[in-house]
C-alpha cells in the first residue's frame, strides 16, 4: 500500500500530532486496572497471532481475546470523528486506511480463532471492562 504524505502541515500541528500517545493512554491504563481488579490476567501490547503484524493493546491468550483501544480521531469514531479542513484529503485517506486495517485485523484474528474486541477512547473504563470480561468469560476453555 502506498504511503500518503501530508501536503502542507503546519509545524505546530505536526509537533502536536507526533506527541499523541500510541500506548498506555488514559483509557487503556484505566481499562487494564479495571480488568485486573476483576481478577483477569492478561498480556500487554502483544501480537496475538504469529505471522500477523498487528499488536493488540490487551491480550487474553487462553481465551483468545484481543482488545484494541481505538482513538476517536485516528480510527474514525462514528460519534466523535472529526475531519480536519487542512490537508483534508491526506487525513481522510489516513483515517479510512486505519479503518480498513482494523477490519482486516479483526478478520485475520477471527480466521485464527480469536475474538477482537474494540474499545473507543470515549468509553468509560468500567463499561469497557464489563464488555471485555464477558467476552473473556464466554471464551475461556473448559
Amino acid at each position: 500500500m502506498a504511503r500518503v504524505e501530508p501536503l502542507d502541515t503546519a509545524p505546530a500541528v505536526r509537533a502536536r500530532m507526533s506527541k499523541q500517545k500510541t500506548r498506555d493512554t488514559r483509557i487503556e491504563v484505566e481499562l487494564r486496572r479495571a480488568l485486573f481488579a476483576a481478577g483477569l490476567r492478561y498480556r500487554v501490547h502483544r501480537r496475538p497471532v504469529q505471522g500477523v503484524r498487528r499488536e493488540a493493546d490487551i491480550v487474553f491468550t487462553a481465551a483468545k481475546v484481543a482488545v484494541f483501544v481505538d482513538g476517536c480521531f485516528w480510527h474514525g469514531c462514528p460519534e466523535h470523528a472529526t475531519w480536519p479542513k487542512n490537508n483534508a484529503e491526506f487525513w481522510r485517506t489516513k483515517i479510512e486506511t486505519n479503518r480498513r486495517r482494523d477490519r482486516d485485523t479483526d478478520a485475520k484474528l477471527a480466521e485464527a480463532g480469536w475474538l477482537a474486541v474494540r474499545v473507543w477512547e470515549h468509553e468509560t473504563a468500567s463499561a469497557a471492562a464489563t464488555r471485555v470480561h464477558e467476552a473473556v468469560r464466554g471464551r475461556r476453555p473448559g
